[in-house]
């Protein structure tokens, strides 16, 4: 038997090469095979006779192989393969594409059974590429079968037997408690996750469902409940408000705060100013100026001689976020520090060594040190610590921003904790599932801010929406264009980077200087092409998601999103706030290949409105939490899959079994298995 956490070569029938495919798909476990889930289904599961076929309708026929050969097309391109399989009650011809092994596999005499759409070649009914199956097996035909999200080299069945292989042997462990299963009428955890992959009808997928939403919403519940009790028992110590100080840097700033800004200050000082640990979301919509909140924060601790640490998820981040609070702090005595894996320097004497930077947290002459994941990784030791900032911290596991919260700990002293996020939360996710965390909300945008012009463009638009970004770039303006993959090898019909690039570079602009920028780039080459667009030696940059959160570029104002489809309102809204960020008139273009009903109103309402928190409500009723917040909710490392957060029923169960359970066992040690559950989770996941 195998087990979840098995890495998938432990698998039969996985080799490198196939394990490599599976990686492009964010499979490594056992775990991450089975949590791969069907994108949808299709109904095999009646048996026809062939005389009972109908055009256009999928069906199932079984029958004996009378004739299997191959031939050449006409033109000698393709190799055809054509069969024969008869019943009781005719026969139907069979054809498949490039795919001349199929002689080897299937033979005249054998029981087979074929499933796919029944179509016509003028004069008879035929099956082109159905799926095939030996008459004694029934994974692939004869069934409600399942389809997955695939990568290039990798077939359905392929994929397909490998989740049925790995159901066949798994050893499940049932972390629930018996009787919250029962009270909430939920399958065991293995009957779900079979019925998800291969159900007896599609109503077993929807209780198979109920059971993974439960679960993902209750671990992420309780987390957040015994995360909050274990809070209340720390302790921290007090800073106190220096409000003379804090007027006089607010004063010497080039721009005024904005009402929530100012509420959202004082909201934290005053957390800060108390002996409990402060556990507060700055939750801000893109470009409502969370980072000079921060500064004002740290430069509260520095008054009170303490220092604060900001950790960024990305070095990009990391560096835009030093030079941006260097600007702002420029004329305090506050002396800040810049920690990366592959750069290092301070306010004090510009680039430095590892040692020197660490002598300098140590003996406290450096007091705001802003940094990546380094920050953890490298030998760090703080003199006084009183403030942790994570940004975009879904993106860093529990364990994670613990280490650095606990690198800070002074005897039985924890530092007050402040989380940022640009992705809104809607009031409904805030009085339900984050009901245990203290939220600081900046909506209002600072003055002068002009909303960017969307539009939603039809793919006869093309040619002219390119011109126009020719017309911003003779203006000295610079632009963005985003696609959802890095390489097209992912077989969902969507642009990928490193394609587009080669085509706008070689023939829509080869007149200008073109970037690419993808999360598979070095961190020296992320750099330096940054530092290109930054100073506007690159005018058009190419890039995936990775520049969705916090990269700031004033003078881009163009940004096209290929496949819009494929993301949620709320992270266009993200991608969209990356423009416009000074007074000059900016734009976003949406392409998508998709024109249906449902893509039409998501993308209409994104060109309406330009409030993150409207976009997040709407985009949780159009599509749900998953595909919204995939790492922000995140019950799983790759995003909270299933739970719903418009099903308040469940969500009120799975509160109430949750509370239950803290009150009951606090330490979870009446509940060893869920203990180690939320132990694993919390290596992998956040709640913010």
């Amino acid at each position: 038997m195998i087990n979840l956490t098995e890495s998938v070569e432990n698998l039969n029938r996985i080799g490198q090469a196939t394990a490599k495919k599976l990686s492009r798909l964010g499979i490594e476990t056992v775990a991450d095979l089975l949590f791969h889930i069907p994108f949808r289904y299709e109904d095999f599961s009646k048996i026809y006779h062939v005389a009972g076929l109908n055009f256009g309708l999928p069906a199932t026929i079984c029958g004996k192989v009378e004739i299997i050969s191959n031939r050449r097309s006409f033109l000698k391109r393709k190799i055809i393969t054509e069969a024969v399989v008869a019943d009781k009650t005719g026969s139907i011809k069979a054809i498949w594409f490039n795919q001349p092994y199929l002689v080897k596999n299937i033979f005249p005499g054998d029981q087979v059974r074929l499933s796919g759409i029944v179509r016509s070649d003028n004069y008879n009914l035929i099956f082109i590429n159905p799926v095939y199956e030996k008459a004694g097996n029934k994974i692939h035909t004869g069934r409600i079968v399942p389809v997955y999200p695939l990568t290039a080299g990798l077939s359905q069945k392929q994929l397909r037997f490998l989740i049925y292989f790995a159901l066949k042997n798994i050893n499940f462990s049932e972390w629930l408690p018996e009787d919250i299963r029962k009270r909430n009428k939920l399958p065991f955890l293995a009957e779900a996750v079979k019925k998800i992959h291969f159900p007896a009808d599609i109503f077993q997928t929807k209780t198979a469902v109920k059971r993974l939403k439960f679960d993902e919403l209750f671990l992420f519940i309780l987390r957040a409940i015994l995360d909050e009790k274990e809070l209340q028992n720390e302790r921290s110590s007090a800073v106190k408000i220096n409000s003379e100080k804090i007027k006089e840097l607010v004063g010497s700033l080039p721009f005024s705060l904005t009402a929530d800004q100012k509420k959202s200050v004082w909201e934290i000082l005053r957390d800060m100013e108390k002996k409990e640990p402060m556990n507060r979301l700055l939750n801000g919509d893109v470009g409502s100026g969370k980072t000079v909140v921060c500064a004002l924060a740290a430069f509260n601790a520095f008054s009170a001689g303490r220092q604060a640490v900001l950790m960024a998820p990305t070095e990009i981040l990391a560096r835009q976020h030093f030079e941006n609070l260097k600007r702002m702090l420029e004329k305090s005595e506050i002396n800040l520090s810049l920690i990366t894996r592959s750069e290092k320097k301070t306010t004090i004497s510009g680039k430095v060594t590892k040692t020197a930077a660490a002598g300098l947290i140590l003996n406290g002459k450096v007091n705001f040190i802003i940094g990546t994941h380094a920050l953890i990784q490298e030998d760090l030791v703080f003199k006084n610590l009183a403030l942790v900032i994570v940004d975009e911290q879904h993106r860093f596991g529990v364990r994670q921003r613990k280490i650095l919260r606990d690198k800070g700990k002074k005897g039985e002293l924890l530092p007050h904790f402040l989380s940022l996020t640009a992705t809104p939360i809607p009031r409904t996710l805030a009085l339900t599932v984050f009901k245990n965390l203290k939220i600081s909300q900046i909506k209002t945008l600072p003055p002068g801010r002009q909303p960017v012009l969307t539009k939603f463009v039809p793919e006869s638009l093309r040619q002219k929406t390119y011109r126009f970004i020719e017309n911003e770039i003779r203006q000295g303006r610079q632009a963005f264009i985003i696609c959802p993959l890095i390489d097209p090898s992912d077989k969902l019909g969507a642009k990928a980077a490193e394609e587009e690039f080669k085509k706008i570079k070689n023939e829509i602009f080869p007149a200008l200087n073109v970037g690419l920028l993808h999360g598979k780039l070095r961190p020296k080459q992320k750099t330096e092409v940054m530092a290109d667009f930054a100073v506007n030696k690159i005018s058009i940059l190419i890039s995936t998601s990775v520049i969705e959160v916090g990269v700031d570029i004033p003078n881009a104002t163009v940004m096209v999103i290929e496949n819009a489809d494929r993301f949620g309102l709320a992270q266009l809204h993200q991608f969209r706030g990356r423009v416009g960020r000074e007074k000059n008139r900016s734009y976003c273009f949406l392409f998508s290949e998709t024109d249906s009903d449902r893509t039409r109103e998501r993308l209409k309402f994104l060109e309406q409105c330009s409030d993150g928190f409207s976009l997040a409500e709407k985009d949780l009723e159009l599509r749900g939490p998953g595909e919204i917040y995939g790492g922000l909710q995140s019950g799983f490392e790759n995003g909270m899959k299933f739970a719903d957060f418009f099903d308040y029923d469940l969500i009120i169960a799975a509160r109430k079994e949750a509370e239950a359970v803290a009150e009951k066992s606090p330490d979870l040690k009446k509940y060893p298995r869920l203990r180690d559950k939320l132990k694993i989770m919390a290596d992998n996941v956040h709640y913010e």
